[in-house]
């Protein structure tokens, strides 16, 4: 494989890692060593590791400084676990051309995808203030770039651009560890990504000792500051087996047991009429637990993303950040709307039969009157 000589992309990044390089530095993908050699121009640099899946790569980094360890490996899957300083990465950009094989040059399919594996490892090997020094180019699409580094817990700015022919623009940029990521990373939180985007939430999962678990953030724009208000009833809720289980919490975010399983749509799409059945009144009897509470959770009248049925069978219900106190509770009455939907309808066809009629009898007296009687009656037209 041979080598990628450097180019105007090279001394572009070379010049930012002269200024901003500091302590122990990984230089990943070192190619000709040109950005190992440049870190080495900073007083601020203590040691610097070239890393290659090249070999070819040591030779040149002997002729230039006895300083620089090379190790070869691909990306990260022969770098020691260790804290850096700096991580410099050069990629290879480029969206593949047809009929050309170049590693040095082309960085998957949609030019991005390189990038992408290096950054979702690379919070593990950066230190706390460590900083990372990317370069790439507009045809590598910035936009996706601004979102695989935000999924990433990341922050990042641009410090160095070159406008090259074609409309073609090279960008260099420093990244850091966001505030939260560094948060997680001292509660022995590892592999923190983002999973799903709410309206007023951003949801991330990561590992705690080896088990998944899940962590839900404040969005920075979110009109409304609901956090506080979802861990306050997460801890009430969790004593009566609701919801998924708190393990801690801060400023803005909390972290939560990941609930695996298929949302409720999904898993009566796919699952046996008693599954379905012991799952939906799963979901009744919790809403009753709510309704009792007088809480209101606003979400039950579309619970196909708020609600999710684990291997075991158990419902796991999600998003309480709207929760508040209600005289008149909706939880029961919401659920039987979204069983009568037809888009409900459709996937319990052949699987269960729910009477209309009577069951919008049974909710209009249950929300008359919420007794038990009037909650057991619903229950048993759920056959």
């Amino acid at each position: 494989m041979p080598i990628y000589t450097p180019a105007e992309d090279s001394y572009l990044l070379a010049e930012s890692v002269k200024k901003f390089a500091k302590g122990r530095v990984l230089d990943m993908g070192t190619g000709s060593g040109i950005q190992a050699q440049a870190s080495l121009e900073n007083k601020k640099v203590l040691t610097v590791t070239a890393a290659d899946v090249n070999n070819s790569c040591e030779k040149e980094l002997k002729k230039m400084s006895s300083r620089i360890n090379f190790i070869r490996s691909d990306l990260f899957t022969e770098i020691p676990k260790q804290k850096f300083g700096t991580i410099i990465f050069n990629p290879p950009y480029l969206p593949q051309d047809k009929g050309i094989s170049d590693a040095t040059i082309y960085g998957g399919k949609k030019g991005h995808e390189t990038i992408e594996r290096f950054l979702n490892k690379c919070g593990s090997y950066l230190a706390d203030r460590g900083i990372i020094l990317l370069l790439f180019s507009s045809r590598t699409n910035k936009n996706k770039i601004d979102e695989i580094i935000a999924n990433n817990l990341l922050t990042k700015a641009e410090i160095a651009r070159k406008q090259l022919p074609m409309f073609e623009k090279l960008h260099v940029y420093k990244i850091w560890k966001s505030k939260l990521l560094k948060q997680l990373e001292g509660k022995n939180i590892s592999d923190a990504r983002k999973f799903a985007v709410g309206n007023r939430g951003l949801i991330y999962t990561g590992k705690l000792k080896n088990r998944k678990i899940a962590i839900k953030a404040q969005r920075e724009n979110a009109a409304a500051k609901t956090i506080a208000n979802e861990i306050k009833w997460l801890k009430k809720l969790n004593k009566c087996r609701i919801g998924p289980k708190l393990i801690f919490s801060g400023k803005d975010y909390f972290v939560y047991e990941f609930a695996e399983g298929q949302y409720i749509n999904e898993f009566i799409s796919s699952n046996s009429r008693r599954k379905i059945t012991a799952a939906i009144k799963n979901v009744m009897q919790q809403c009753r637990t709510m309704d009792k509470l007088k809480l209101n959770k606003l979400e039950m009248l579309r619970p196909h993303r708020h609600a999710v049925v684990t291997k075991s069978g158990r419902v796991v219900l999600l998003d309480f950040e709207r929760c508040r106190i209600s005289r008149k509770p909706k939880n029961v009455t919401q659920f039987c709307q979204y069983l009568l939907s037809g888009n409900l309808q459709s996937l319990l066809a052949g699987k269960m039969l729910i009477n209309r009629e009577k069951l919008i009898e049974a909710a209009k007296k249950y929300k008359s009157q919420q007794t038990e009687t009037s909650y057991d009656n619903i229950v048993r037209l759920l056959k």
